[in-house]
This record gives structure tokens, C-alpha cells and sequence, in this order.
């Protein structure tokens, strides 16, 4: 047969669910498999899931075959999970729109043959109908093997490790189609065999193939060395054929093929064979390897009961639409196997037509003994590929993936909190290494997605972004001498006077004059009761001043008024530090003002605190974050349905001091209660004291990012518990700032989920993160002549191509 039309020779009979009745009489199961993300497994997670395979198939009735296929489909990037309204969102969506890449899918069959014997000869026609009619519905013996191979199913679904889920008519139809149709699109096409190849419209098909126990070297394993990410100091793993995968960057198909043989049948086999290759052993070394390698199989037979003895096949197919490129894939996947100590098969003519054929689901039981290896299921399962591309949710943040740095949206807000409890985050890296680059890149998506931020930023890195959102964003900048117009006692309406604002006026008048002191509940009360019967009796110009001035006043009799005994509250005390913020006190520039500000920042999504000039002032520092904190919860934590970050940038300069720690631990407990996160920025992590605080933010904080870091990553390893695997993905961190495509890596872990990601941007995003430089300064000058953020980026990016 020379030509096959599909349409004439359709292997279906018929299809119920995930279930094929093929004309030949096989009964296929098929399933679709989801994978752990490429270089997201360690040495122990591929040993972990090949024992899941081995406990899920060693117990399949005798005669099963298992056929798990990886089809690799060179694709371009279609842009259409991104969104596509601002300014940056657009040049985003068009900078990576129409990048090649490779697409994994993963597709595991399992099928009830025919011919249980499975002893086929060397080539059948595949095509063949069944004389005897075929097993339309579900007979007994067909429920049986559903029933054990759902067990199988639900085995390695419940590693956590893998999924497969049924696949649908639909799908099941279209992969036929696909397959049959040499995976051309946009026409039907037929298959033409001959001697040279198998040609499908555009494509030309080759394989190469594992047929044999001669192919094999001397051992396999679960995984073995990463050479690319592999250093000095660590190891890093992939699968075995791992480099046949994703990583080989071509058109092709891996099939592995297993047949489930009865162990006895094979040990007297294996036996008569020994004898005959003794008898014959003396007339080649070939024959004394042969007879080595059977001997070790049936040793290992015979001293493991739990032992499954196969027949096993595995070939690769691919394409392309030249004979001439075709040849330089050939090649490349044969080093791939000579690195693993393997030599393939290359077949020719019949054979290569018979294996394209028969690598279809419903024909992987015809192969002969003389495609077939003899091996233990343990042995033939390292050949399984156990990852696939990086994984997309369905909203998130866009960072790109290790191998084609096409756009991967991790979802680090977590609505539902599937992987994480808290959503507050980290970001790990020294100076120069891109952590405001990065900050900005995470902050711009999330603002851009709806979500209210409040960045309280010592180094002025989030301005230039701020200004291309003229009508959303305020900057609040401290300037010495001045205050921040922030006033808490403000209020606009009695009705304001709510128990929670009274509760939270008493929590900052005690930090601020008892911040030392633990406050007892009867302190609490005692202030409350002063606070509210200073509001009944002052009716405007409501301020810290006045607070004070009307205490002074009624000192003498105030307490006794209010039934408050003087043990509950010191007044001569809190004259005495209070008068530090008011009238000629040290401080009382930061309270001097009646009318309130905190109205310019309700209605704004982008709120900077830009405190620069405040950061080597202890005293100041800690009472702008009490008044800013005043701020936030006045205004913007009033919606807790709306989603908020606060961010502290140069947060280390912040944390010199004791009560700026307790100030920030303030912001963790009282986040949990708002539908927000709090992110903090450090150079290192050694930059938090090792205290009990500091424990309970890293406790708190469950989204991490570490950019590259020369020093290396003891510690970061040790404070925050990261697994070895998370120190070797961490050591492999390699960035690339030249060429056409830049990028950084940096380390991401999701709760306990963690790999290395890429940050490549376009032109004009990279224009508006940039916060110092050359670049940086004349886009700041374009911006000061147009006043319009966009068209000094515009500008600025045209003269730069």
C-alpha cells in the first residue's frame, strides 16, 4: 500500500467517551496527561515519579499495551492570552505576538488488543477489518480492563505529580485527524509511502527507533545531569531523554510503547535462550554480549518479585518540509541518544512506513518481536518524559518561560488561594542586579488589572511609571521641615466616629507617645473614652494640636469626668512627650495643619510616598509610616472588596530601626483582614534582623523573587526553608543583556511550587522602568517638554532603533 486515504481506511469504528472501538478489534482508553513544568523537578522528583508509574502500571492485566505519546508541534505565539488595552499591555502583546516556540501535549493510551498473544508478525496490514464484527459496547471483558485501568489512573493522579484526565470524542477524532493528515494545516492531504520516505502533503517523516535490548548501553536511570544549568558547586537534573523533548526544538512525536507480558512465559524464554547463546557463545563476541545483557535481566527477574518483565518500543518521529533539514535533525537526535550511551535503529522503506503506521493508538499492539526490546518495566519507564512547557494560568502576572522566553502568566494573587494563604511577596537582589526594574514590572500589571497600590518608596524608582496614568496616580513626597498633609483626627461628618476609627486614632496616639510600653486594655478604654469626649466637645478644626490643647485645658478634672481612674492614664506624661509635636516642638512641623490632604489620595489607584529625605531620621521616619498608615486605612482600606498592595521599597534603609519593624508587622496583621498584600524589597535577607518580627513576616510572606545574587544564597536558603532543588534552580540563574533578545532570569516560588523564569520586555516597556542612567534622564527631558509620559517613550524609542 503506497497511498492511504484516511477517509477509505478509517482505523475508528467507533467512539463512546474516551473510549476507541478500532476496526481492527483493539478497545482503546485515551487520556491526556498534565505534566510538572520543564526544569521544576529535582533528582528525588524524577526517582518519586517513576515509582508512580511503576506502582500504576505494574498491575495492568497481562496483555495490556501501554502506548504514552509526546507530540512536539513547532507553533507561532498567538498574544491572545494577553491583555491588550494600555499603552505597555499593547507593545507587550505585539512584541511576542508570532514568536516561534514548541507545544508539548502528552497523550497516554491504553489498549486491549485483539490478539491478547501479542506475537505479531512482522508486518500487518493496519487497516485490516476484524471479520468476526467488533465489540461495539461495553462487554465484561472490556469493563474489567476499564476498571483496571481507571485504577491506574487515579494511582498517578493522586501523586499530585501528574494528571490525566479522559480525552473526548472530539479530540480523540482530531488527533486521528492530525496524525493521519502529517499534522499539515489548512488542507486534507493523503500519505504516500515509499521506499525514500513517508511524505504527507508538505511534510517529509523520518524515525528512529529503540527496538532492540543491543540498543541500550550500559545502564539507565530516573534523570541524569543537566549540562547546560550544571556548575562547578551543584548538580542540575532533567529527565533521561529529556534532550529528546521539548529542549530538540523540532517537529516531532515520541512514542514509547509497552507490552505487558506474563513474567513466567518469559523467564523459560529468557532461559532457552540462555541455553542456546551458551552453546554458541564461542563464535562471537556479539553473542557474549547478547548473552551477558539476558542474563542480567533474568538475574534481576528472578531476585525481584515485584520484577514486570515487557517488550518495549520506542521511536521517534519528525518532519519538516525539506528532505535536506530532515537530514540535520537525524543527526542531531542521533548525538542525543550517543550521549545517552543509546544507538538507535534507522529504519528504511517497509519498516519506517510500518513503524509511522502502527505508532497510531490503535495499531501500537502490531509490532513484531523484532521491533520489540526485552526489559524490565523499571528499566523502560526511565525512558518516560515527565515535564512539559512552563504553564500558563488563566489571569495573572506575564513573566516568560527558560526556553523561547514566550509569555507565562503566574497568577500570584491567588483569589481562591489554591497554593498560597497569604499573597504578600519578596524580592530578593543586590543593587544593580534589576529589583525596581522587576518591581515595576510586577506593580505597572497589577494597577493595570484593577488593583490599588501604595508604594512607600525611598528612592524615587516608581515615578516615571506613575506618570503615564496622569488622572490615577499622586506622589506625596516628604520635604524637610514640611509635613505630609496628612491629618488623622480630620474628620469630615460626626458620623466618621465609627468604634474602628477610634480604635485605630488610639493605636497611633499611643505609638506615638507609648511606643515603647505594651498598652494594656484599660489604657485602651481610658484613651478611647478621652478621644470621644473630645470629639462631642469639639466640633471643627479637629487636629493633633487641638487634641492636646483640650487635655491641658481639663487636666484637672478630665479623668474624673470620665470615671477614669489616673492609674489607667498618665496625663502629665502624655503632655510632656506629646509636646514634641506640637506648638514649638521638635517635630511639630509634621502635625501643623488643620485641613486634611488624606482627600487627594481617595479617589487615586497609585498612591507614592516618596520619603528620600527622610530615611537617616528615626524619629520621623516612624511617624510618617504611623500617619501614612493613618492615611491608608482611612481611604483606601474603607472598600475591603477592592483589591491593594503596599509596597516598601529600600526597605532595609526602613528597618535600622526597631519601631519601623513593629510599625511594618502592624501592616501584615491588619492586611489579612483587607483583600491586599504587602511586597518588600531587599538587597538581602540578611538585611531583616533575626528576630521574632522579622520571622513572623517571613512567615506571612508566601510569593518569592530572587534575581541573581554573586554572594550566593546560604542564607536565603536557611530563612526561608528553600529545598535543595530551589538552591540549585537559584545557582542556574544566568542573565542575558546582549543581543537581540535580553533578558533576566530570576527565581520564583508560589508557595511550594518554584522554577526560573525570564523577564524580556519591549522597547517601550523597558523605557518607562528605567529609574536612573542616561536613558533614563532624556526620556525625563522629553517628558518635561511634552508633559505627556507616553510621548517621551514614544519619542525616545523611535530615535533608539
Amino acid at each position: 500500500m503506497n497511498k492511504i486515504d484516511l477517509s477509505t481506511y478509517t482505523p475508528i469504528a467507533d467512539v463512546q467517551n474516551h473510549i476507541i472501538f478500532a476496526t481492527n478489534g483493539n478497545v482503546v482508553l485515551c487520556y491526556e496527561g498534565d505534566l510538572p513544568e520543564i526544569h521544576s523537578l529535582s533528582e528525588k522528583d524524577f526517582e518519586d515519579t517513576h515509582s508512580v508509574w511503576f506502582q500504576a502500571l505494574k498491575s495492568l492485566p497481562v496483555g495490556t499495551v501501554v502506548h504514552k505519546q509526546d507530540v512536539y508541534l513547532k507553533t507561532l505565539y498567538t498574544s491572545e492570552q494577553l491583555p491588550n488595552n494600555s499603552f505597555l499591555e499593547k507593545a507587550t502583546h505585539d512584541h511576542f505576538k508570532g514568536r516561534e516556540h514548541i507545544e508539548h501535549r502528552c497523550y497516554l493510551f491504553f489498549i486491549l488488543p485483539k490478539n491478547k498473544a501479542l506475537n505479531n508478525a512482522k508486518y500487518i496490514n493496519p487497516f485490516r477489518k476484524v471479520s468476526k464484527g467488533i465489540a461495539g459496547e461495553l462487554d465484561d471483558n472490556i469493563k474489567s480492563f476499564s476498571n483496571a485501568v481507571s485504577d491506574s489512573i487515579s494511582f498517578i493522579n493522586n501523586s499530585r505529580k501528574m494528571a490525566f484526565l479522559p480525552l473526548v470524542a472530539e479530540e480523540i477524532l482530531e488527533l486521528t485527524s492530525s496524525y493521519f493528515n502529517g499534522f499539515n494545516e489548512g488542507f486534507d492531504t493523503d500519505i504516500l509511502l515509499d521506499k525514500k520516505s513517508v511524505t504527507i502533503g508538505e511534510n517529509h517523516f523520518d524515525a528512529l527507533a529503540i527496538n532492540s535490548e543491543l540498543c541500550f548501553g550500559e545502564s539507565v536511570q530516573s534523570s541524569k545531569t543537566n549540562e547546560k544549568f550544571t556548575s562547578d558547586d551543584f548538580v542540575f537534573h532533567q529527565g533521561f531523554i529529556d534532550g529528546l523533548g521539548l529542549t530538540l526544538d523540532e517537529n516531532h512525536i515520541i512514542n514509547q510503547i509497552l507490552y505487558l507480558d506474563d513474567k513466567q512465559k518469559w523467564r523459560k524464554l529468557l532461559d532457552k535462550k540462555i541455553e542456546e547463546l551458551n552453546k554458541s557463545s564461542n563464535f562471537g563476541s556479539q553473542n557474549k554480549v547478547v548473552l551477558g545483557k539476558i542474563q542480567h535481566i533474568l538475574d534481576q527477574i528472578n531476585a525481584d518479585d515485584s520484577s514486570r518483565i515487557i517488550r518495549g518500543h520506542l521511536n521517534i518521529l519528525y518532519w519538516t518540509k525539506t528532505t535536506k533539514e530532515l537530514d540535520k535533525i537525524t543527526s542531531k537526535i542521533k548525538t542525543e541518544f550517543k550521549e545517552l550511551d543509546i544507538l538507535p535503529y534507522y529504519p528504511r522503506g517497509e519498516a519506517r512506513k510500518n513503524y509511522f503506521l502502527n505508532s497510531y493508538c490503535c495499531f501500537s499492539s502490531n509490532f513484531s518481536n523484532s521491533d520489540l526490546y526485552v526489559t524490565d518495566l523499571k528499566h523502560a519507564l526511565c525512558l518516560f518524559i515527565n515535564n512539559t512547557n512552563y504553564k500558563s494560568d488563566a489571569t495573572g502576572i506575564i513573566f516568560n518561560d527558560r526556553e523561547h522566553n514566550i509569555p507565562v502568566l503566574k497568577d500570584v494573587w491567588d483569589e481562591r488561594k489554591k497554593r498560597i494563604k497569604a499573597r504578600n511577596f519578596a524580592i530578593f537582589a543586590p543593587t544593580g542586579e534589576g529589583k525596581s526594574f522587576l518591581a515595576n514590572n510586577i506593580l505597572r500589571q497589577y494597577f493595570e488589572s484593577g488593583v490599588r497600590l501604595v508604594l512607600i518608596d525611598l528612592g524615587g524608582s516608581y515615578t516615571k511609571f506613575a506618570k503615564l496614568y496622569p488622572e490615577q496616580y499622586t506622589v506625596l513626597r516628604y520635604e524637610s521641615g514640611k509635613n505630609l498633609g496628612i491629618n488623622p483626627f480630620y474628620i469630615s461628618h460626626q458620623n466618621d466616629l465609627t468604634p474602628e476609627r477610634l480604635e485605630d486614632l488610639s493605636v497611633f496616639l499611643f505609638e506615638l507617645f507609648a511606643s515603647d510600653l505594651k498598652i494594656t486594655k484599660a489604657q485602651s478604654v481610658s484613651i478611647k473614652k478621652i478621644l470621644r469626649h473630645y470629639y462631642d466637645g469639639t466640633l471643627e478644626n479637629h487636629s493633633l494640636e487641638n487634641f492636646y490643647h483640650f487635655i491641658e485645658k481639663h487636666q484637672k478634672d478630665l479623668l474624673s469626668t470620665l470615671n477614669i481612674h489616673s492609674d489607667y492614664f498618665n496625663i502629665t506624661s502624655f503632655l510632656h512627650v506629646m509636646s514634641e509635636y506640637v506648638g514649638n516642638g521638635l517635630y511639630s512641623f509634621l502635625f501643623e495643619i488643620n485641613e486634611d490632604q488624606t482627600y487627594k489620595i481617595e479617589d487615586k489607584r497609585l498612591i507614592v510616598f516618596e520619603l528620600d529625605e527622610v530615611k537617616d531620621n528615626k524619629e520621623i521616619l516612624s511617624v510618617m509610616l504611623k500617619l501614612i498608615k493613618s492615611a491608608i486605612q482611612r481611604t483606601i482600606w474603607k472598600n475591603r472588596a477592592e483589591k491593594g498592595i503596599i509596597l516598601f521599597d529600600e526597605f532595609a534603609k526602613q528597618l535600622k530601626f526597631d519601631n519601623v519593624l513593629e510599625s511594618v508587622e502592624f501592616y501584615y496583621q491588619a492586611i489579612r483582614k483587607q483583600n491586599g498584600a504587602i511586597g518588600i524589597i531587599l538587597q538581602s535577607i540578611n538585611q531583616l534582623p533575626n528576630n521574632s518580627t522579622s520571622a513572623s513576616i517571613l512567615e506571612n510572606t508566601q510569593v518569592i523573587y530572587s534575581l541573581n545574587n554573586e554572594k550566593g544564597y546560604a542564607e536565603l536558603v536557611k530563612r526561608l526553608n528553600l529545598s535543595s532543588h530551589d538552591l540549585n534552580q537559584l545557582k542556574s540563574i544566568k542573565n542575558n543583556l546582549s543581543g537581540p533578545r535580553k533578558y533576566t532570569e530570576m527565581f520564583i516560588k508560589i508557595g511550594k511550587e518554584s522554577n526560573i523564569f525570564r523577564l524580556e520586555v519591549p522597547k517601550e516597556v523597558y523605557a518607562a522602568y528605567l529609574t536612573d542612567g542616561q536613558e533614563n534622564e532624556a526620556i525625563m527631558t522629553l517628558y518635561e517638554q511634552h508633559r505627556d509620559m507616553k510621548k517621551a517613550i514614544i519619542e525616545f524609542t523611535s530615535k533608539s532603533k
